[in-house]
């Protein structure tokens, strides 16, 4: 007997979710059925469009201690940005209803066909949803959570604002485009560290280039013989590094993928309440562009996440569902 399709009408009972059996790559991830989620009460029920890779995403899952210090376990999701539309409203629901395009996070649940988030939760209790401007489509808008939020952060740490010079390291990673942009938007001349072949895109975001690697210290005073006043490593510790050889003192300084002593880490959860729909609305209204290298469908999840992996990549990653 032949399998009949579901008739519209007929609401589905299994959906697709990316899930991890064993902690570890690209190679760990595969796509299961698992029943749709229901919205319980202050619960809303996303149907997925879109969800935005970040590198934290394969960081945390990638072996069992690692994944345990997030509150992780078997079997786990995938992802944590997501955008999509609002299919089902839990009891006592006031903010949204079914048919709102929404985004956010959910931490490690998102590459999914349905998230379910708390309407007042956080990205690690419960999930979070925001509204999503009229202007910005799904797949832009499954990119602004985690990076957005952390760039938020970063420049809330040294507030770079007119006559700042800021080297930001890492400025054509996901995090990257945002902190150039909302330096640029603050006033701040923007120096940022790049591969040769990043140059074209991160004068596009408003940033001067500069090459990463040893002599980094010595370029950037090339670039900018009067001094640089402000700095934001967004990849590990060199660009920190040569901040201070700049004799940028370390209350201007910030890192988010390391911890060096005398200078305040960045991280996306403490960034400013409103960061999220300010930078939104930015997009809207075609003030901060949102650059996507490369998009897959998501059967292809393993290839997309190799290629984030690899962290030369200028801009998002963007699974479709």
């Amino acid at each position: 007997m032949s399998m009949k399709e579901p008739s519209p009408n007929t609401p589905a009972t299994t959906s697709r979710a990316v899930q991890f059996e064993s902690f570890g790559g690209p190679e760990a991830l595969s796509i299961r059925e698992v029943p749709v989620p229901q919205a319980g009460s202050g619960q809303i029920r996303v149907r997925v469009t879109a969800a935005g890779l970040n590198p934290m995403d394969w960081f945390m899952t990638s072996d069992a201690q690692t994944a345990a210090r997030f509150g992780l376990s078997l079997p786990c999701g995938f992802g944590t940005d997501y955008a999509g539309v609002v299919d089902q409203v839990g009891d006592g629901v006031r903010q949204f209803v079914a048919g709102d395009r929404v985004f956010g996070g959910a931490l490690s649940r998102a590459v999914a066909d349905y998230v379910v988030v708390d309407e007042a939760g956080t990205i690690v209790a419960g999930g979070e949803a925001h509204r999503t401007p009229d202007g910005v489509d799904d797949r832009t808008a499954a990119t602004l959570t985690i990076a957005g939020r952390t760039a938020a952060a970063a420049l809330a740490v040294v507030n770079p604002g007119a006559g700042d010079t800021v080297l930001i390291g890492g400025a054509g990673g996901g995090v990257g485009v945002f902190a150039v942009q909302l330096a640029r938007l603050a006033g701040a001349r923007v120096i940022g560290t790049g591969s040769a072949t990043s140059a074209d895109a991160l004068r596009a975001l408003g940033a001067e280039p500069v090459a990463y690697g040893d002599g980094l210290a010595d370029r950037v005073r090339a670039l900018a013989p009067a001094g640089v006043t402000a700095a934001m490593d967004l990849h590990g510790t060199d660009t920190a590094q040569a901040a201070r050889d700049l004799g940028v003192p370390d209350e201007r300084i910030t890192t988010i993928a390391a911890q060096i002593d005398g200078i305040t880490p960045a991280n996306g959860a403490n960034a400013p309440q409103s960061a999220l729909a300010e930078i939104a609305g930015l997009v809207a209204a075609g003030r901060l562009r949102v650059p996507i290298a490369a998009t897959f469908p998501v059967e292809q999840i393993r290839a997309a996440v190799e290629l984030q992996a690899g962290r030369h990549v200028h801009g998002k990653v963007v699974i479709d569902l």
